[in-house]
């Protein structure tokens, strides 16, 4: 049965900013690593997480400053290769930031949904600290 992951975040940034940190190849590198993107319903999503695993999919859904929705995988891991789950982000104007509302569905198993779960708060407490305006510093994250 598919596993689905959800949560928030509160990050201290306007909408555009926030937004621009998820689709913007030289923001998404102070983040999370180097990346291509194309951010329009059938463009390239690929990022090199530390260097060592490459998450490729396809964006299905781009609403500017409010929503966006790409398909999602690792290359060379047959349990979540590239296009097979979905990512679906929200942001939402609150309390003079962004909510960042986080959905990554259709993972095969709970096994994956946890080691997902772990990654993807790893790199959004990241992605609060770059967008905030601030440095990350370096990625120590154990999946990197």
């Amino acid at each position: 049965m598919p596993e689905t992951l959800r949560t928030e975040i509160q990050i201290a940034a306007p909408q555009a900013t926030v937004f621009a940190f998820l689709t913007d190849p030289d923001k998404i590198s102070r983040w999370i690593g180097p990346a291509t993107t194309e951010a329009r319903p059938g463009g390239i999503y690929l990022v090199s997480v530390g260097d060592k695993h490459i998450a490729r999919g396809q964006f299905t859904e781009v609403i500017p400053i409010h929503r966006l929705a790409y398909s999602f995988g690792w290359e060379g891991r047959e349990e979540v290769p590239p296009g097979s789950s979905l990512v679906e982000i929200d942001l939402v104007e609150k309390d003079g930031g962004t909510l960042v509302r986080f959905t990554h569905s259709g993972l095969p198993n709970e096994n994956e949904r946890d080691s997902h779960e772990k990654g993807w708060n790893h790199y959004l407490r990241r992605l609060s600290i770059a967008a905030a305006g601030g440095d990350p510093g370096p990625d120590n994250s154990p999946e990197a």
